[in-house]
């Protein structure tokens, strides 16, 4: 897939904006609090529905204004001329539209547009929570199995009503009602984060021994209730004490993935450097799934990756994304001068746009 026009209105701070981009490498150069991210979470947002940086919809609309809209032009690998529109106005729902039909559900427009992200943000897989992580892994596979996400959207209804429930009533057959609804939906969760979590691991492993000059070993697992027995058991031997905090204690809402370097957490030993370049890692080796499972190529977005890596590791890694094996890729930085050497040294065809507060030329 190709975005060869982004059309913006009243966008954070971009007041009105028309960019042509580039079917190969397309960077944005400016410096920090321009506007180079906003670029980057706009396309976000006509993938994926909503802002990467987890900013609420009233919170894109440029200060002052009423209203916000992201038009975006693609082409996928068959030629075909596919047109995303998204808009916001305060007080009203967001719409997102697919060549003029506004959608119903915005689940179904997931996967249409696959695209990769890579920010500052996802430090947070590493240092935050297990949500973070699980967030992650739903919005990887969401992007080509409907029927997982499906499985989400009923698993976490059926939570939240059998959470409900615990705080008020404790009717076995009512439980056991609530039980099989998570438990049919579990097991298809279960099977395919196990899945892709195992196809993650030796393209992760092997991403970062290029980034690395093969200097350290790294490594990812799957740490799942499941692993001990079939959902409906574990939810009668935690019955009690469901009963007793009011809220359920096992399920696939509790997993989590643990990632490794050198046999020991990457999250305590690992060095800044280490942990950016595995999250790159797990973000290439996330991209090669994709295209793998969907026969299309996703946009690569690779928003201030640079710092905390040596110039090598940044070489390493334009080499890389600008081979055959990727497709279009949107890069922030802040450095004209290093990106224009690093992108001349790969060979690639690229554009290079200098950004401004608020304006893109």
């Amino acid at each position: 897939m190709r975005l060869k026009k982004l059309s913006l209105i009243n966008f954070k701070n971009l007041a009105q904006q028309d960019i042509e981009l580039e079917p190969s490498i397309n960077c944005f150069v400016g410096d920090n609090g321009t506007c180079k991210t906003n670029i980057v979470d706009a396309i976000h947002y006509l993938a994926m529905c909503k802002s990467a940086l987890g900013m609420s919809d009233s919170q894109c609309v440029l200060h002052g204004e009423e209203f916000f809209v992201v038009d975006g032009a693609f082409e996928n690998e068959e030629g075909r001329k596919e047109q995303v529109i998204c808009s916001y106005k305060r007080g009203n729902q967001k719409v997102i539209k697919r060549n003029d039909k506004a959608y119903e559900r915005f689940s179904d427009h997931m996967g249409l547009i696959p695209t990769v992200i890579v920010s500052p943000a996802d430090s947070m897989l590493i240092s935050d929570s297990a949500e973070e992580r699980r967030k992650y892994i739903n919005a990887f596979i969401s992007q080509f199995d409907r029927d997982y996400l499906a499985a989400m959207i009923r698993y976490n209804g059926a939570l939240a009503e059998r959470n409900k429930y615990l705080k008020i009533g404790s009717d076995e057959q009512m439980l056991l009602i609530y039980d099989m609804q998570l438990a049919s939906a579990a097991e298809k969760i279960y099977e395919r984060r196990k899945e892709m979590i195992e196809k993650l691991l030796p393209a992760v492993a092997e991403y970062y021994k290029i980034l690395s000059d093969d200097r350290e070993t790294v490594s990812l697992a799957y740490r799942t209730d499941l692993e001990e027995g079939e959902l409906t058991e574990l939810l009668l031997k935690s019955r009690e004490k469901d009963l007793i905090l009011g809220h359920t204690t096992v399920g696939i809402h509790r997993d989590d993935i643990h990632f490794t370097i050198g046999d020991v957490p990457l999250r305590k030993y690992g060095s800044q450097g280490q942990q950016k370049s595995f999250i790159i890692a797990l973000k290439l080796a996330q991209y090669q799934i994709i295209a793998e499972q969907t026969g299309k190529t996703p946009i690569l977005l690779l928003d201030d990756v640079f710092d905390k890596l040596d110039e090598s590791r940044v070489a390493e890694l334009i080499a890389l994304v600008a081979s055959d094996s990727f497709g279009q890729i949107v890069i922030t930085d802040c450095s004209h001068e290093r990106m224009e050497r690093l992108l001349a040294n790969s060979g690639a065809d690229y554009k290079l746009f200098d950004v401004t507060y608020g304006k893109v030329l």
